[in-house]
């Protein structure tokens, strides 16, 4: 089975796309090929018929590697909502079987597969499955997004403790920038990377070109340790 990586979040919208995107780049570049896969995507686009989320465009733009989007996406759905509720409205169950048959097969096209989650790690799935049940599952390593604000450190904190409980190592964890006016910027991230019990992978600056930028070597060097 190809390794995987599970990405996650203190939060909705704190870089997890910008995060699994550079990752991906960075394995590549490193001639290690790999892929991506975003299980539920909301907020999708209908083109001509086919929904297509912009987390999984920016995934595919990383990557040389082809993969049916069936595999990549397998739960897409237009409305910009919680994959849950947006399931429902559709009359589709999310089932993590599925899921996990997808990234299977996906193992079959890349050495290495970033499965990106939907919002925080206990973001609802279905009524009885979350995001942690979705990366228990898949058995990864998790890889933890801070959206570096106001809070960040109760959130990640927070986040890094469930991520332990379930039983799932931490990989590494991300520092982004996502609030260039941030109060005391430095001094949150040191405090986070003096507490969280996890390697402190790679800081990623806030810019408008984020996401086709990418992470620097020493996360490389750090997850090739990790692995070894």
């Amino acid at each position: 089975m190809a390794p995987r990586y599970f990405v996650t979040g203190t939060d909705t919208e704190v870089g997890k796309t910008v995060a699994t995107v550079q990752l991906i780049r960075l394995l590549n570049q490193q001639k290690i090929p790999t892929i991506g896969m975003k299980p539920a995507a909301s907020g999708c686009l209908n083109s001509n018929g086919i929904l297509i989320n912009d987390d999984v465009v920016a995934h595919q733009n990383a990557t040389p590697i082809a993969a049916p989007l069936a595999l990549v996406s397998p739960y897409r759905f237009e409305p910009a909502i919680s994959p849950h509720i947006a399931a429902r409205e559709a009359d589709i169950e999310i089932k993590l079987p599925h899921i996990l048959s997808c990234a299977e097969q996906l193992s079959e096209h890349a050495n290495t597969v970033v499965v990106e989650g939907a919002g925080g790690w206990f973001a609802p799935l279905s009524d009885t499955h979350t995001i942690a049940d979705l990366a228990i599952a898949l058995e990864a390593p998790v890889i933890l997004v801070v959206g570096m604000r106001l809070g960040c450190i109760n959130h990640a904190m927070l986040t890094a403790q469930a991520i332990k409980f379930a039983g799932l190592p931490i990989a590494g964890w991300i520092a982004n920038q996502i609030d260039p006016h941030m109060s005391r910027y430095a001094e949150n991230l040191a405090y986070l990377q003096t507490h969280l019990s996890a390697p402190f992978l790679a800081e990623i600056p806030h810019s408008s070109n984020a996401l086709n930028s990418c992470l620097n070597i020493q996360a490389f060097e750090t997850l090739k340790l990790r692995n070894n």
